[in-house]
C-alpha cells in the first residue's frame, strides 16, 4: 500500500508521425488529489486514457494500483469520468445509474447520490435530452458510485454552473477524506488550487513543473493594479527597490514584483501621482497558479 496510486514512467504515446505523450513520469499518491494540467493538445487526455486503460501507450511503464491498467481486476477498483459520453444516449438518468450500481459489491445508494448532484428531478429523463451539465454530473455519479480506490476526471467540471461546480468540488473533497485517490484533469487554474495536494503542469508531452499549488506559486507577493494601457514601466523601475520586476498583462493591468512592502507601496502610489494617474484596484496578492501556468507554457492559443 505505500506505492502510488498511479505511477508513469518515461510514458510515450504517438499517434502517426505526433507524439503526444513524449517521455512523461509522474506519480499520483493514495488518499491524495493529483491534478493534471496543460495546454489544449499538451498531452493529458491520451495520458489519463492509457491510465485508464483504454489507450495502449507506445514506450515506458505504467502502474495503476500495483497492476497493469489493462487487467481487468481493476474494474471494480477504478472509477472512471471521460471527457464526455459513456452513457447510452436512450438511457434514463437513474436508470443508468442503479445499472451502474449493480456491477459492484457495495456500492453508494444511486438514489442519494442523484440527489446529491441535483439529479433527482431529472431521475426519469433520457441522457441525450440532459443538458450538458447534467449529462457531466450523471457522469461523475457513476464514476464514484462503486466506492472506488482510485478515481479518474477528466475535465470534470466543464460546462457546470456555479452550484453544481461546488457540489463536485465538495464530493471531491469527501472523496480524499474517505482515503480515495483522485487524479483529474482541468482547465481551471483555481480549482487546482483550490483541490489539488499535487499539481503536475505538462506541455508538449512532457512535465515542465510540478509540486504542491503553495510550492508552485511561492511565497512571493505581488502589487497588482489598473490604470490606463502604456505606462512608463521603465522609469517606474527606476524609482522602485533594487531586485523590483514590473510588467503590464493584459493592456492596463499591471504587476509588480518584488519585496513588497509598505516601501513598495509607497513608492509605486507616489509615481503614479506624479504621472497624473490613478492606481484602480490596487491590491496585495500571492502569485496565482494560473501565473505560474501562463509563465511555463506561454500565453499564445494553442
Amino acid at each position: 500500500m505505500s506505492s502510488p496510486a498511479v505511477e508513469v514512467i518515461e510514458l510515450v504515446k504517438r499517434y502517426g508521425g505526433t507524439t503526444a505523450v513524449d517521455g512523461l513520469t509522474l506519480a499520483a499518491e493514495r488518499g491524495a488529489v493529483t491534478a493534471i494540467l496543460g495546454p489544449n493538445g499538451a498531452g493529458k487526455t491520451s495520458t489519463i486514457e492509457i491510465c485508464e486503460g483504454f489507450r495502449r501507450a507506445d514506450g515506458g511503464t505504467v502502474r495503476v494500483l500495483g497492476a497493469d491498467p489493462g487487467d481487468s481486476s481493476l474494474r471494480a477498483r477504478v472509477g472512471v469520468m471521460p471527457q464526455a459520453g459513456g452513457v447510452p444516449p436512450a438511457m434514463r438518468c437513474a436508470e443508468w445509474l442503479r445499472l451502474m450500481s449493480r456491477f459492484h459489491a457495495r456500492p453508494l445508494d444511486p438514489a442519494a447520490l442523484l440527489a446529491r448532484l441535483g439529479l433527482t428531478e431529472h431521475a426519469r429523463t433520457p441522457y441525450r435530452r440532459m443538458s450538458g451539465g447534467q449529462q457531466q454530473r450523471l457522469s461523475l455519479a457513476g464514476a464514484v458510485i462503486g466506492r472506488p480506490e482510485l478515481v479518474f476526471l477528466d475535465e470534470p467540471t466543464a460546462g457546470l454552473d456555479p452550484q453544481a461546480r461546488r457540489a463536485c468540488w465538495e464530493l471531491v473533497t469527501d472523496l480524499r477524506a474517505a482515503g480515495v485517490a483522485v487524479v483529474l484533469t482541468t482547465h481551471y487554474m483555481d480549482e487546482a488550487e483550490r483541490l489539488a495536494d499535487h499539481v503536475v503542469i505538462i506541455d508538449r508531452g512532457r512535465v515542465v513543473a510540478e509540486g504542491s499549488p503553495a510550492t508552485l506559486t511561492g511565497a512571493e507577493r505581488q502589487l497588482r493594479f489598473r490604470a490606463r494601457p502604456g505606462l512608463a514601466l521603465e522609469e517606474l523601475l527606476s524609482a522602485l527597490p533594487a531586485g523590483s520586476a514590473a510588467k503590464e498583462s493584459p493592456a492596463g493591468h499591471y504587476i509588480i514584483e518584488g519585496h513588497v512592502g509598505p516601501e513598495l507601496l509607497a513608492t509605486v502610489t507616489a509615481w503614479c501621482a506624479s504621472e497624473g494617474v490613478t492606481a484602480d484596484d490596487l491590491s496585495i496578492e500571492r502569485r496565482t497558479l494560473e501565473d505560474v501556468f501562463l509563465e511555463l507554457t506561454g500565453r499564445e492559443l494553442r
